[in-house]
């Protein structure tokens, strides 16, 4: 069950209701647990998002940070504005088989045109996966 914070534009939390987050998120069995423009957690079962050797796909490990990330920064854009991603670096730095993945996403700048965001991406033991640092740039709707 995902917790949105009381302020939420309806508008946006409407559409992150009824598409689940987006059709790759949905595909990928990405869940929202809590999201803020400050701090955000989702997660994501490693099976069915694995690459041919077993592992978790570096790129599941992407998607699932510019998924939460471009969530918190549409938070913080608020109404009448939207965030797109416009840059976004991943290390990688183990790997996992199994289980699910948590990812946390933590604000490093919250501006009135810029968003940063750092993604850490953790296994069930709490150790780190990998770091994903995203900016999105914050339009106002037309």
């Amino acid at each position: 069950m995902t917790t949105f914070p009381a302020d939420l534009d309806p508008e946006l939390v409407e559409r992150l209701v009824e598409s689940g987050g987006g059709e790759l998120a949905v595909k990928m069995g990405i869940e929202f647990v809590e999201l803020s423009a400050d701090h955000s957690v989702a997660t994501m079962p490693v099976e069915g998002n694995r690459q041919v050797v077993g592992l978790l796909h570096g790129g599941a490990h992407v998607v699932l940070a510019e998924s939460l990330g471009s969530v918190s920064s549409a938070i913080h854009a608020g109404p009448g504005r939207f965030a797109v991603g416009i840059e976004i670096g991943a290390t990688h730095s183990r790997s996992v088989t199994s289980g699910t993945v948590t990812a946390t996403c933590t604000a490093l700048s919250l501006g009135g045109t810029l968003a940063t965001h750092e993604i850490v991406v953790r296994d069930e033991e709490g150790r780190r996966l990998s770091t994903v640092r995203m900016t999105n740039m914050l339009r106002d709707k037309r």
